[in-house]
């Protein structure tokens, strides 16, 4: 990427649109720790990434591209095991397991094995586990992808409700999708295009 600098506020709905292989990804990677940067500064919660790196990952829940649920474990055990990453007590870790199942309407497949859900719901249980830790930011990396057009729209609803309480950042390829963010940054080939609102 090639500088590249925006910035997302709480309560706001920031969205990165591009085709794949403009760098959307690569530039999240940088934000949370996973890809050092090899030049300029990445700042997050108003701390240096390259130092407090540990701080910055304890505050953010990521939606990764990939499917990263256990397919051994249930809907509710992912979403226990995830919390203890975030070394929440065990009772607090079910209360909260409990809060994050009903507010994205999961609570009835509570039980079911990852494999036995539909793409969009193991986007929702995703999603999920991304706020189990109470992030200041929520990262979605394409999460509407392969989904079908009513799975995608009732997962952007739950976006729209996320973002009254932190900051959630959307990473898409999709122009429909990216319409529902407050502000776009357009990228292509590593570079910022446009930063507007759709």
């Amino acid at each position: 990427v090639n500088d590249i600098s925006f910035g997302v506020r709480k309560g706001e709905f920031f969205g990165l649109l591009g085709p794949n292989g403009a760098g959307k990804t690569t530039t999240i990677r940088m934000l949370y720790g996973f890809s050092p940067p090899s030049d300029g500064s990445i700042r997050v919660f108003d701390l240096d990434i390259t130092k407090d790196w540990r701080k910055i990952k304890a505050r953010i829940g990521i939606c990764q591209q990939e499917n990263t649920l256990d397919p051994d474990l249930t809907v509710e055990q992912n979403l226990l095991i995830f919390a203890g990453y975030f070394y929440i007590p065990s009772k607090r870790a079910k209360e909260r397991c409990r809060e994050l199942l009903q507010f994205f309407a999961l609570t009835h497949k509570k039980d079911a094995r990852v494999m036995e859900l539909s793409g969009g719901m193991a986007q929702r249980v995703a999603l999920a586990m991304g706020m189990a830790g109470r992030p200041k930011l929520v990262v979605a990396d394409e999460p509407t992808r392969g989904l079908d057009t009513t799975h995608r729209d009732a997962y952007l609803c739950l976006l729209d409700r996320l973002y009254r309480d932190v900051a959630v950042l959307l990473i898409t390829h999709d122009p429909y999708v990216a319409a529902r963010c407050h502000r776009i940054l357009v990228m292509y080939a590593g570079m910022v295009v446009e930063t507007g609102t759709s």
